[in-house]
């Protein structure tokens, strides 16, 4: 049978869609959620806290809802936030959200056999 070129790569690309999905959707959800409840005030002065504390709780339910392990997921989440908070710095905080998922998905995706020093 023949395996996806990712695949031969070392990426498990079912795990990459899942993961990319399950984090698109809840950050979409939850965004929608907060800006109902909150002003847009609250973003200006608590986005700092929210934004990242948001990221790892949808980090989290993806890693449930797709059967990864918490805390090498979290980890990733971490790495793929900062990505994005880099994003954040120059104004483009949407842009830097959707590729962080993107990095997350690549990084939750990566075969463990491959290996590597950071994830």
């Amino acid at each position: 049978m023949h395996r996806a070129a990712w695949e031969n790569r070392g990426v498990r690309l079912e795990v990459f869609w899942r993961v990319g999905v399950v984090q698109l959707l809840s950050v979409a959800v939850l965004s929608i959620l907060l800006a109902i409840v909150f002003s847009h005030g609250f973003f200006e002065d608590w986005g700092w806290l929210a934004g990242p504390l948001a990221w790892l709780g949808c980090a989290r339910f993806t890693a449930w809802a797709v059967g990864l392990e918490p805390m090498p997921t979290m980890v990733r989440a971490v790495l793929a936030g900062i990505v994005s908070a880099l994003f954040v710095l120059v104004g483009l905080h949407w842009l830097g959200a959707l590729i962080a998922v993107g990095l997350f998905a690549y990084l939750c995706a990566r075969d463990p056999a491959e290996g590597t020093a950071w994830t």
